[in-house]
Order: structure tokens, then sequence, then C-alpha cells
């Protein structure tokens, strides 16, 4: 009886409901993308429409041009102009290669051997971009003039000889040639490859090389499968970052070549600055713009890598 009577245990206050905190930073990416959309909306997006516009357009610059959906200037302009494509395209792929193959065994020097002296390499590398593009390009006026130190070389090695059999030079001629116009391009776009194959070669790990070695392999070996593979990235980046603007390049073309050595962006500047036919410059541009894009997704497709340095 005295345990029935006795009163119950008082229960444990329960804890107040609390509400959940809000999350004030969710918006926070957004507001820090907002400078960067605006810029692209304003400086890329907003042109791009108008020459989209433009490139459909007719008339003339006295009377005015008008949309009038004439897409007929885009065979127009290609049906003109499809030698200095394939012009722009052959020199851009003739420049990246050269600089492919002068840029690799730099960036693996940089990123394997080069030791406490990376960094003095590294600043001789990004020198020329101290000087401007215009002023770099013009010096190579003077190294490839007639009776100049480098054709008097490229003679007496009989070098001329070859490269006039192939057409890129014309006789003992060097300037206003196919060749001086790639070594231009190439000179131009070399650190635009070296920086980021030496970004990638620094990323491999050089355990890998020991373990090739314990495993016997010779350093050709190791190279073809061990760095080379691992160094793709940087391969693509860097014939992306030479190929898509040297196949739009004009100053090149311009100050070291002639008439018939015109690429595409020469006749682009032509068609706006001079001729002052709006259209076909638009045209021109989105061809050229399509153009690469293709190569480039096919390009990137058959590399076999998607990561990017």
């Amino acid at each position: 009886m005295a345990t029935l009577t006795e009163a119950p245990p008082p229960l444990a206050p329960t804890a107040p409901e609390t509400k959940r905190p809000r999350r004030r930073g969710r918006w926070t990416p957004y507001w820090l993308l907002l400078p960067g959309m605006l810029w692209l909306l304003v400086f890329f997006a907003l042109p791009m429409i108008y020459q989209a516009s433009t490139s459909v357009q007719t008339g003339s610059l006295e009377e005015g041009y008008k949309v009038t959906w004439h897409f007929a200037t885009y065979w127009d302009a290609l049906a003109d102009y499809w030698p200095q494509f394939l012009r722009s395209v052959l020199y851009a792929a003739a420049a990246t290669v050269l600089c492919l193959v002068l840029g690799y065994p730099l960036a693996y020097l940089i990123a394997f051997r080069a030791g406490r002296w990376r960094n003095l390499i590294m600043v001789l590398v990004i020198a020329p971009f101290f000087t401007s593009f215009l002023i770099r390009t013009l010096a190579w006026k003077t190294i490839l003039s007639d009776g100049g130190p480098v054709v008097g070389a490229l003679n007496t090695l009989h070098v001329l000889d070859v490269t006039s059999w192939l057409g890129w030079t014309a006789g003992d001629r060097v300037l206003a040639t196919p060749l001086a116009v790639v070594c231009g391009l190439t000179y131009n776009f070399l650190p635009f490859m070296i920086l980021p194959l030496y970004t990638s070669l620094e990323r491999i790990d050089g355990r890998l090389h020991e373990a090739a070695g314990d495993l016997y392999a010779r350093p050709v070996t190791t190279f073809r499968k061990v760095t080379f593979p691992l160094s793709m990235p940087g391969v693509v980046s860097g014939t992306l970052l030479t190929f898509i603007p040297a196949s739009g390049d004009y100053v090149n073309a311009e100050l070291l070549g002639s008439t018939d050595t015109r690429m595409i962006g020469n006749v682009i500047q032509t068609q706006f600055l001079r001729v002052l036919d709006y259209p076909t410059a638009a045209a021109l541009s989105f061809i050229l713009m399509a153009a690469i894009l293709f190569m480039v997704t096919f390009y990137i497709r058959r590399s076999g890598t998607e990561d990017l340095v």
C-alpha cells in the first residue's frame, strides 16, 4: 500500500524547441560570381550578339546596314577566302608542332634537371612578355634580314635549298615567306607551350621514375610509358594555347610575310578597317570561331584526357 500511495517521480523538464539555423552563406558564391558574369556579359556576350546580327545585314556604310537575314554572306565569304583559312590552319599547326618540339625538352629540363637554376630559366622563358608583341615581331625582321647571319648560316648548311623546294622560302630570301611567318608565330607563342608543360611535368611523382628504373625500364621506355602519358594534360593545354591564337593572328603575317602569306586574320582586319565591309568581316570571324571550336573539340576527345592545366 505504501508503494502504491507514493507520488510518482517528477518528470524531467523538456528542452525548448530550437529553430534550425539559417544558412546565411548560401548566396555568397553567387555574389562572388556576379562581377565575372557581368564582365563576360558586357564585354563578350553582347559584342558576340552584335557581330552575329552584323553578319546577316545588307547595305553600305553610306546608306546604313539593315538586318535582312542574308545568310549567303557566310557562303560567299568562305568561297572567296578559303585559301586564307587553309593557310591559317597550316601555319598555326606548323608553329604548334615546332613549339611542342622546342618546348617539351626545355620544360622537362626545368622540371627535373634545373635544380637551383629553375627560377632563372623560368624568368628567361617569360622574359619576352616584358616587351610588347609588336616589338618582338619587328625584331624578327632584323634577325631574318637578307644578308644577315641567320640567312648566311642557313645558306651555308643548304637549308634554304630544301625549304625553297618545299615552297617555304624563295631562293636565298627568308623574309616575306611562309617560313618567316611560322618563325614569328613560334617565337611569340612558345612561352604558352612551355608553361603548361612545366606545370604538368612538375606534378609527376619522382617515385614513379624510380619504380620504373627498379623494373629495369630504360630511360626511353620510362619516358614513353610514364612521363609522356602523365604530361598529356600539359601537352593538350599547351597546344590549345598555341594553336588557337596563332590561327587568328595577323601581326606576324603582316610584318614578316607578304600578300602571298596573308592569313584569315589579315583578311578580317582589312574588311573591318579598310574595305569597311562589316557583314563579310563578321561572317569571317564566326566561320573562324566555328572552325576552331570544331577542331578543338575533336582534338580534346581524341587526346584521351579531359584534365587540363
